[in-house]
């Protein structure tokens, strides 16, 4: 499962459960577009709440990396459990995507 909240100029995505084949194809049908209809600079992946990703995961989470790069915005994610820290860590994808360990992108407004 997966929800989405917009925040100005971010889009936080939280998923639940396994980032498998399913919620992979869940992931990307709903954040591309959200990503084609709202102008959003940063994309925050919320995993505290996955279990276990697989490459369908991963892919999904490289291919909105790309989409981000292009749009000219970031890409973030946080909350990640000790299983998937290691999923992350040996797939390369924590060498491109920073991950924080709470929400800690939160946009700060100077007045």
């Amino acid at each position: 499962m997966v929800t989405v909240k917009v925040k100005s100029d971010s889009l936080i995505v939280k998923i639940f459960g396994e980032l498998d084949l399913v919620v992979a194809k869940e992931f990307r049908e709903t954040v591309d577009k959200l990503l084609m209809d709202r102008p959003v600079r940063n994309l925050i992946i919320d995993l505290s709440q996955v279990e276990f990703i697989d490459s369908s995961g991963l892919g999904a989470l490289l291919g909105r990396y790309k989409i981000m790069q292009q749009k000219g915005g970031k890409i973030s994610i946080f909350g990640i459990k000790p299983s998937v820290y290691r999923i992350l860590d040996l797939s390369g994808i924590m060498k491109i995507i920073p991950v924080f360990k709470a929400e800690e992108m939160k946009e700060t407004k100077e007045a």
